[in-house]
């Protein structure tokens, strides 16, 4: 199976709090204005972060393991590779032994993305192209590589494969996150993708991702077989406006102790303010 090499990979040992911290990968959300990394707020069993609108964000993934793993990312509900209404068995990157990248956007090309955005949910990318139903979640489904079967080789193919191996290979970008290929990954039988509960009525229109500004972000394609065709993790942060994480309950609000009303406030009667 043919898959995708991309440039944007950090090692792991890079210090960054994660929004959602699973046994084969973390999943934090960074504001890439500000460079911090988004704090979480636990509320009903789900994680929440606060963007805010007009910020350009970038998506964490982090390999805990010392093999390769796919992590297939949805935003929206929309692949952020294929643009395709999210599957699990589907495109997405693959990250070496204790790797980690920095997802900016939905790629376009293999040399380009288009930056990730809060912005309101009416120009989210998925509701301008008639998927509005899952705006609000970002989700990555996690997959191990089928280890590899070894057999003895004749001595006919062993010589092919060591004059194989010394060629010259193409030149790629520096990386070691991949990207599986849509052809391969398309002819898995998908399944149904989650349903998003419906929120309660907010007193502003919630958040989306939109289809920000070009930028570059290189990629390449490399192998990638699943050991399973059920993802082995989805580790899924939800995310809204920090007004509607607090109109909903999500984020606390401190509020102000009452003070006793005092019937000798002063001592002697002031001029009225104006």
């Amino acid at each position: 199976m043919k898959s995708l090499l991309a440039a944007a990979v950090v090692l792991a040992l890079s210090v960054s709090a994660a929004a959602r911290a699973g046994n084969l990968i973390d999943v934090g959300v960074i504001d890439r204005d500000t460079g911090a990394t988004l704090p979480t707020h636990m509320h009903d069993g789900k994680l929440y972060i606060a963007g805010a609108p007009g910020h350009r964000y970038a998506v964490r993934i982090v390999n805990r393991t010392g093999m390769r793993v796919l992590t297939v990312l949805s935003v929206d509900g929309v692949n952020a590779v294929t643009g395709e209404t999210a599957n699990a068995r589907q495109s997405g990157y693959v990250l070496g032994a204790y790797q980690s990248t920095e997802v900016d956007g939905w790629r376009k090309s293999l040399s380009e993305i288009a930056q990730f955005n809060f912005t309101n949910l009416g120009n989210s990318y998925a509701a301008r192209t008639g998927r509005p139903d899952n705006v609000g979640v970002i989700g990555v489904a996690a997959f191990r590589e089928k280890p590899p079967v070894w057999r003895e080789l004749d001595e006919k193919i062993a010589a092919r494969a060591a004059e194989s191996a010394s060629a010259p290979l193409p030149a790629t970008a520096p990386s070691a996150a991949k990207v599986e290929s849509n052809a391969a990954a398309s002819a898995r039988q998908g399944y149904a993708d989650a349903t998003r509960p419906i929120p309660a009525p907010k007193p502003e229109e919630s958040l989306g991702t939109g289809h920000g500004a070009r930028e570059a972000s290189y990629a390449s394609y490399t192998t990638f077989e699943r050991a399973s065709s059920q993802p082995d993790e989805i580790d899924s942060v939800w995310y809204d406006s920090y007004r509607n994480l607090v109109a909903r309950g999500v984020i606390p609000v401190t509020r102000p102790i009452a003070v006793e009303p005092q019937a000798f406030p002063n001592h002697f009667v002031p001029d009225p303010a104006g």
